[in-house]
């Protein structure tokens, strides 16, 4: 795994236990020698993440539209700063550039990028983990409703297989390195289940 996209918030919430973790994150990143490709913010959690893994020497490339750039929230040191011109246009260069996608606490935005990259998995666009770093017990109630999802038959199980949540850095990692894809249903030759 050489890169991983990160998601989180432009804000730092209400705990300093998230910045915290954010900066593990980029730490344990930039040990393994993962390059990080983000939104390109220099604020909130995209800051924290993006700067502890520049502060261990690691490569950052950041993502932005222009529209960002001119709010003054650029990133100013990173390895790498791309401009595109929509959100749209950010996350699929995101997506592409990425060997793995990892959502840290956010607000509708990092949930609204993390089900869109999920739900390309779910198709098969892509086969590339999924994970929760589930700072705080952050996405218990999204995991609950994922499980929901699952029991209720909006969800087949091999697909409830690609959300990942784990606790720290290190285990997401651990369990990205072993991540193998379910296979993707074709409507025309399989049965509902």
């Amino acid at each position: 795994m050489k890169s991983i996209a990160v998601f989180c918030g432009s804000s730092e919430g209400s705990s300093s236990i998230y910045k915290e973790n954010a900066v593990k994150l980029g730490q344990e990143l930039a040990k393994r020698g993962i390059t990080l490709i983000y939104g390109g913010a220099n604020v909130g959690l995209m800051g924290a993440v993006a700067d502890a893994v520049l502060e261990q020497g690691g490569q950052v490339v950041g993502v932005l539209p222009h529209f960002l750039q001119n709010r003054e929230i650029a990133h100013k040191g990173l390895t790498e700063l791309i401009m595109v011109n929509s959100m749209h246009e950010r996350k699929a260069k995101m997506a592409d550039m990425a060997d793995g996608f990892i959502a840290l606490p956010g607000g509708p935005g990092t949930l609204e990028e993390y089900f869109e990259i999920f739900t390309w998995a779910q198709l098969g666009l892509h086969n590339k983990p999924c994970g929760l770093l589930n700072i705080n017990q952050y996405f218990d109630p999204l995991v609950s409703m994922f499980d929901n999802m699952e029991r209720e038959q909006f969800m087949q199980p091999k697909y409830r297989s690609i959300v990942i949540a784990e606790y720290t850095p290190e285990a997401i990692l651990e369990k990205f390195s072993t991540y193998s894809a379910p296979s993707v249903k074709t409507y025309l030759t399989e049965k509902r289940t």
